[in-house]
């Protein structure tokens, strides 16, 4: 089965190439088509398994069919347990995401409450 089967539209798939990904993950085949039509999922699998792509495809290509949204408005919200998995999600969202309108912003958020960002993308 191919990325194409799972009902993602070509720029998404143009962009799952250029990451040189072909083929999808026993995870991603089943969470995908899932995100994609609007439903929760709850998923485990293994590390390196494309747990991240099998969440962050779908929610793109909603994004994608969205009309446009004002400024400082957030249209989607990924949290996550640690800092460093924040930066690894948004290091491999962000090749996906070509829509120009719109920008991938990392905050954390320390354990005193205090807000944190890590202040290398604009507008965060």
């Amino acid at each position: 089965m191919s990325f194409a089967s799972l009902g993602l539209s070509q720029p998404i798939l143009n962009a799952v190439a250029d990451q040189g990904y072909d083929t999808p993950s026993a995870i991603q085949l089943k969470a995908i088509p899932v995100v994609l039509s609007g439903q929760d999922l709850m998923a485990a699998a293994q590390t390196g398994t494309g747990k991240t792509a099998g969440f962050t495809l779908p929610l793109l290509e909603r994004l994608s069919q969205g009309g446009p949204v004002a400024s400082n408005k957030v249209r989607a919200l990924v949290l996550t347990p640690t800092r460093e998995l924040a930066a690894q999600v948004a290091e491999s969202v962000t090749p996906l995401w070509k829509a120009p309108a719109a920008e991938i912003c990392r905050c954390f958020w320390w354990c005193k409450n205090k807000p944190s960002n890590d202040g290398d993308e604009k507008g965060c």
